[in-house]
C-alpha cells in the first residue's frame, strides 16, 4: 500500500482504506490518467511541466477539464506528508497523481482523483549508478499515425499501461535491464518509462514528439537548459541504426532522472563521456 495518501480535496487519508470503487473507469478500462514526480532534497522536480502535461492531456483523453489549483493542493499535501513519515529530508519520494474518469455506474460522481507517494525503489539507484543494458522491441506504430489517429493517445500518459509493463517484462526474460520501442518504420520511439535522448557529434537528440511520443518533461528540461548553456540540441527522427553508432544513449525520465545505456541489442557502448548528461539532467530538474 502507498506511504501517503491524498484525496482529490487535499486531506491526507490512511493509506490502508481503500478510496476507488470496484467500478471505476481507471480499473475497468484504464481510462484515465497518471504523473509520477520526484521528491528530492526535500521538494518535488518539475511540478508545473507535470501538471501542464496532464491539463493538456485530459482535453486529448476526453476528460473534463482539470482544476490546476487542485492538483498543485494535492501535490503539496502529499509533498508535506512525505517528509513527515520520511523521517529524512534527503529520502526520496515517488509522487503519483492519478485522474479518472470515474465511475462507470454512477455518472455523477464525476472523475476519481487523488495522489499517493511512495519510496524510490532500488532499482533507481542502481540505474542512475550503474547504467542500465537494453534492447529494442519493435511496435507496430507507423510514423505519423498519432496525426491521423488521435483517439489511440500517443503522446498521452494514460493508465493503460499493460503493454509498457509487458515490454519491461520481455526485457528482463532476455536478461536485461530496460526497452526503447522502434516503429515499423525502424525509427526510434520511447522506452516504456523513459524519453530516448541519445548524443550524435556533440548533439542532443530526441525522436520527434509529433510521432507516437510522450512528450517527456525530464527531456525537455533538459534541452531547454543545455540549449541555454550552448549545447545543440535536435528533435528529429532518429533511426535504430543511428542509436547503435551514437557516442551515448541515456534513458531519462523523472524519477530515474538519467540512465546511461551501457548496452544496447547485446552490442556494448564505449566508455566515456561527449556531454554529461547526467549532470544536466540533475540540474534540469532541480536535483
Amino acid at each position: 500500500m502507498p506511504t501517503v495518501l491524498v484525496s482529490a480535496e487535499g486531506h491526507l487519508l490512511d493509506p490502508a482504506v481503500p478510496i476507488v470503487h470496484a467500478d471505476d473507469l481507471g480499473l475497468v478500462h484504464g481510462d484515465g490518467l497518471f504523473e509520477t514526480l520526484l521528491i528530492r532534497g526535500g521538494r518535488v522536480c518539475g511540478v508545473d511541466r507535470h501538471l501542464a502535461r496532464m491539463v493538456a492531456s485530459a482535453a486529448v483523453a476526453g476528460l473534463p477539464p482539470i482544476d490546476v489549483a487542485s492538483l498543485g493542493r494535492m501535490v503539496d499535501v502529499a509533498a508535506r506528508g512525505w517528509l513527515s513519515v520520511a523521517g529524512d529530508m534527503e529520502r526520496e519520494g515517488m509522487l503519483r497523481v492519478i485522474v479518472t474518469q470515474g465511475r462507470e455506474h454512477d455518472v455523477h460522481a464525476g472523475p476519481t482523483m487523488f495522489a499517493t507517494v511512495d519510496p524510490v525503489p532500488d532499482r533507481v539507484a542502481v540505474a542512475r549508478r550503474d547504467g542500465v543494458r537494453a534492447v529494442t522491441l519493435p511496435t507496430a506504430y507507423e510514423p505519423g499515425l498519432a496525426q491521423r489517429a488521435p483517439w489511440l493517445l500517443r503522446g498521452v500518459k494514460s493508465l493503460s499501461y499493460a503493454a509498457n509493463m509487458a515490454a519491461l517484462r520481455q526485457a528482463r526474460s532476455l536478461g536485461v535491464d530496460d526497452a526503447i520501442f522502434v516503429s515499423a518504420a525502424g525509427t526510434v520511439l520511447e522506452g516504456p518509462r523513459s524519453s530516448v535522448v541519445a548524443v550524435l557529434g556533440g548533439t542532443l537528440v530526441t525522436p520527434r514528439r509529433d510521432d507516437g511520443v510522450l512528450p517527456g518533461t525530464t527531456q525537455d528540461a533538459l534541452f531547454e537548459l543545455a540549449a541555454s548553456e550552448g549545447i545543440t540540441v535536435a528533435e528529429r527522427e532518429l533511426t535504430a541504426e543511428e542509436l547503435v553508432r551514437a557516442d551515448e544513449v541515456w534513458l531519462v525520465s523523472s524519477v530515474t532522472l538519467a540512465a546511461r545505456v551501457i548496452e544496447l541489442d547485446g552490442r556494448p557502448f564505449p566508455g566515456g563521456s561527449v556531454i554529461d548528461v547526467s549532470a544536466l539532467v540533475r540540474r534540469s530538474a532541480g536535483a
